[in-house]
């Protein structure tokens, strides 16, 4: 026998014999990843509101979506206020910088974060239920489109900043912006 001649011959046998047995072996399933409820992917980072004796107040801080779904908030809850709205920071036709609520609430993308800032997005809070003062907590509560919540804590602290007007005007009249 000829080993030479009948190496080649072996070699091509056991090629077709591995791409043979590859193909008996099952598929991989796809990995199915579970959509985790927004109140549980999302936090809120160096959360704060501003102090204020009566009428309106605001909260800020930095929303962090860890999930793999981007998460929306529509509404917040908190004792500290009688009406909170999900408001943003525009320009009105006069060139005037005014809050409105936000259209659908506030989107936070897949891995990534949403700045809660004076003179931007925030939580306003209106109609307060008594002062906010300075080194005092406030507790809310965030619902998501997902119905679920997300609470958390943030101290009061004294700014001076954000006094832009709201939008629609006159039902706010007399309160502290």
């Amino acid at each position: 026998m000829n080993t030479t001649r009948n190496l080649p011959r072996l070699a091509a046998v056991i090629a077709v014999s591995l791409l043979a047995l590859t193909g008996c072996t099952p598929e991989a399933a796809p990995v199915e990843t579970e959509s985790r409820p927004a109140g549980d992917v999302v936090r809120i980072e160096d959360a704060w509101v501003k102090s204020a004796d009566e009428g309106m107040s605001a909260a800020f801080g930095t929303l962090v979506n860890t999930g793999d779904h981007d998460a929306t908030v529509v509404s917040v809850t908190s004792a500290a206020s009688t009406m909170l709205e999900l408001h943003e920071t525009v320009e009105n036709d006069a060139g005037e910088m005014v809050m409105r609520e936000i259209d659908g609430g506030f989107v936070i993308p897949a891995g990534g974060q949403l700045a809660l800032e004076p003179g931007a997005n925030h939580i306003m809070m209106m109609d307060l239920t008594g002062p906010l003062a300075a080194g005092t907590d406030v507790s809310f509560t965030l619902t998501f489109d997902d119905d679920s919540t997300y609470e958390f804590t943030a101290p009061v602290k004294d700014y001076s900043g954000a006094n832009e007007n709201y939008e629609g005007g006159d039902e706010h009249d007399g309160m502290d912006h």
